[in-house]
């Protein structure tokens, strides 16, 4: 049976202020404040998921930034203040970025850098462990080549047994190769203990979710499409542009896509966590603003119903800004609304 992460049902990111950003005081000081984590609650959710750069934490040889950790102290006071838990996400750490995985291959090759992970986190775990009940630790976001399986299984169960030492009942949450795929979730074998978390992220169709990204390269800027569409049309528009990539989803589905779309997708997930189990959680999901309002929102509510239904605990991406802030003003047609289905 798989277990509940109970506080943590559903949730959103505040990507870009601790992490994907320009690390300077203005930023850190103005871009999420208190009035956020009020608007948050407000909204009947429980958590919220902080991605941290370790430069926030770290100076450059490695040694400690004091006023970094006070940010994280801060917003955990704001959430203890309006009644809301926190995922600490490490989203970038010293020689990996998900964002550039070319260089990011010295991480895993690198002992000295694999120890600065570690030492990392050993603070980390040092400094807030104490909120064990309300505070949770990500390992790291989104490891991406399938190369770095074997390697991220290793760093993986070395860095768990060290926060261990330090915080033994802190749930610590871990995903996959390929981005936190549901796939990579399946090759994750790490030393497991009752207090791991399995994590995935979910973007998928790609085709609809990253419509105009101007990051992914394979993907025509001008194309647009709507949602919900039929099984027939995104696989023929998925394999346009990224060939067999990202289409297996797409198997035995067909005419117009709904909510089991993504029971199936899932399938695989709630399988590894009943096998082991363990909590599911969604880190992160959402739509690009460039897809049209009301094709967001079909996808919000199908992919929430699939959710519920397979008692998936979850985070949105993102509260503000970073192309899919659900506070932006592309947004204003189905606010009301879709804060309901989050």
């Amino acid at each position: 049976m798989m277990k509940q992460l109970n506080g943590f049902q559903r949730g959103i990111n505040l990507g870009g202020w601790l992490s994907q950003c320009t690390p300077k005081k203005e930023h850190y000081d103005t871009f999420i404040t208190e009035q956020d984590l009020r608007t948050i609650a407000s909204w009947g959710l429980d958590h919220v998921r902080l991605p941290i750069d370790y430069v926030l934490v770290e100076q450059e040889d490695g040694t400690p930034r004091e006023e970094g950790y006070r940010y994280i102290e801060t917003c955990i006071e704001w959430c203890r203040t309006y009644g809301l838990h926190m995922i600490l996400d490490l989203h970038n750490t010293a020689g990996y970025s998900f964002a550039d995985p070319d260089s990011s291959v010295h991480f895993f090759a690198d002992e000295g850098l694999r120890q600065r992970f570690r030492e990392l986190w050993k603070r980390l775990a040092r400094r807030f462990s104490p909120y064990k009940e309300t505070v949770l630790f990500e390992l790291l976001n989104e490891v991406t080549s399938a190369d770095f399986t074997d390697s991220w299984n290793k760093i993986a169960s070395r860095t768990v047994k060290e926060i261990r030492k330090i915080a033994p009942e802190t749930k610590i949450v871990i995903g996959g190769i390929f981005n936190s795929s549901i796939y990579g979730l399946t090759l994750l074998d790490i030393d497991w203990d009752e207090n791991i978390v399995l994590t995935f992220h979910c973007y998928n169709p790609l085709v609809f979710t990253h419509q105009g990204a101007g990051w992914v390269d394979r993907l025509d800027k001008s194309y647009r499409t709507k949602f919900p569409a039929t099984a027939e049309k995104l696989l023929a528009d998925s394999r346009k542009y990224f060939g067999e990539d990202f289409t297996s989803d797409f198997d035995g589905i067909t005419g117009m896509i709904d909510s089991g779309f993504f029971v199936k997708m899932f399938a695989d997930a709630v399988k590894v966590a009943e096998k082991l189990e363990l909590p599911l959680y969604c880190g992160e999901y959402g739509v690009i603003d460039r897809a049209d309002p009301e094709s967001t929102l079909n996808w919000f509510r199908m992919i929430n119903e699939a959710f519920e239904q397979l008692h998936i605990a979850r985070a949105v991406w993102s509260y503000k800004e970073m192309d899919f802030g659900i506070t932006d003003e592309h947004y204003a047609p189905i606010y009301d609304e879709l804060i309901k289905v989050l």
